[in-house]
């Protein structure tokens, strides 16, 4: 916390990242033998201490500095350990600088493509990361610029929701999102997923969704909360009786009584062309699965032609690769 209010407040723009906390952290000798050495940024709080003790980052400091010699190299292996992905050069490039402008996002129609790996966690943090800042900026930029609500919708499509990691304050967010022309569709494989990530706050992020579309599957609390939801149907129910001997008698019975409208084994191999829709002040109902192919775009996608695909590392890759024929100018220049 110090080190960051330190380099928020005083750092000039270009040092204002993650990379110049890393190197702060790098920076900070102790050496448990001697409690009056002072490293590089015990003297640069110094001398911000000297031109204003009140400074955040300085009280802040102050109370890093009252651990004892052991402790405060503790404190630093911590902090050494937690951040150590980000002294990777790749990701020391992205956090050196802000190419995504997130708050220009909701101004005009925008399209950011988030890739993570789906079978490796090890950069996780960084989507939730992005998603915590995206939400918090656009929500105070629609408060403090648009009067409340932004002037294009934004719509988050977040797939494979239990993959990325948690997004801090989700439960909060999916609440107030909503009012500022911000939503996020979750894409969940089953809600015991997403159970395992927010614990208790799970149910509440449902309950903030306003429609919800189940497109198959056998977990077991997914379709027992689906069959609750859906409810009971009324049947008639005949029974009739018949007895024989020396006097016969016959007799019927009608009753009605209340079914589940899906069971959960009827749930469980529900047929895979369609699909259950919920929304917010209808009757859940049983719809088909939209079929992609008949999308006029389709033929537009790597799917109905490889031609399509788009090649990521090969349109990032500025490297010039010449042929035999061409024809190039060398120009020098002197720097």
């Amino acid at each position: 916390t110090a080190l960051i209010g330190l380099i928020y407040y005083e750092a000039p723009e270009e040092e204002r990242n993650f990379n110049t906390l890393v190197e702060m952290i790098n920076s900070m000798e102790i050496r448990e033998d001697d409690e009056s050495f002072k490293n590089a940024v015990d003297i640069l709080f110094e001398k911000l201490a000297e031109k204003n003790p009140d400074h955040f980052a300085v009280r802040q400091y102050a109370k890093y500095r009252l651990a004892a010699g052991k402790t405060a190299k503790s404190i630093l292996v911590s902090c050494g350990a937690r951040l150590a992905p980000f002294d990777i050069p790749q990701v020391r490039e992205i956090m050196e600088y802000d190419e995504l402008e997130l708050d220009t996002i909701g101004d005009k129609k925008t399209i950011l493509f988030l890739i993570m790996s789906d079978t490796d966690p090890t950069f996780n943090f960084m989507v939730s990361m992005i998603y915590s800042q995206l939400f918090n900026i656009l929500c105070e930029k629609a408060d403090d610029v648009y009067h409340g609500r932004l002037p294009v919708h934004v719509r988050c499509l977040i797939d494979e929701a239990a993959n990325i990691g948690q997004i801090p304050n989700l439960e909060k967010l999916m609440a107030t999102i909503r009012s500022r022309e911000i939503s996020a569709a979750l894409v969940l494989q089953a809600k015991s997923q997403l159970k395992a990530i927010y614990k208790d706050n799970a149910e509440t992020i449902c309950a903030n969704c306003d429609s919800q579309i189940f497109l198959g599957g056998t977990e077991q609390s997914t379709l027992k909360d689906l069959n609750a939801l859906l409810g009971k149907e009324t049947i008639d129910m005949y029974n009739t009786g018949e007895s024989r001997g020396t006097s016969q008698s016959y007799n019927m019975n009608y009753q009605k009584l209340g079914h589940d409208l899906m069971s959960i084994d009827e749930l469980a191999v529900m047929d895979g062309s369609k699909c259950i829709v919920q929304v917010r002040g209808v009757r859940p109902f049983l719809s088909d699965k939209y079929d992609l192919t008949q999308h006029p775009n389709f033929k537009y996608t790597a799917d109905a032609d490889k031609k399509n695909w788009f090649d990521v590392e090969k349109f990032l890759d500025h490297k010039l690769v010449l042929k035999e024929d061409d024809e190039y100018e060398v120009i020098e220049v002197e720097e």
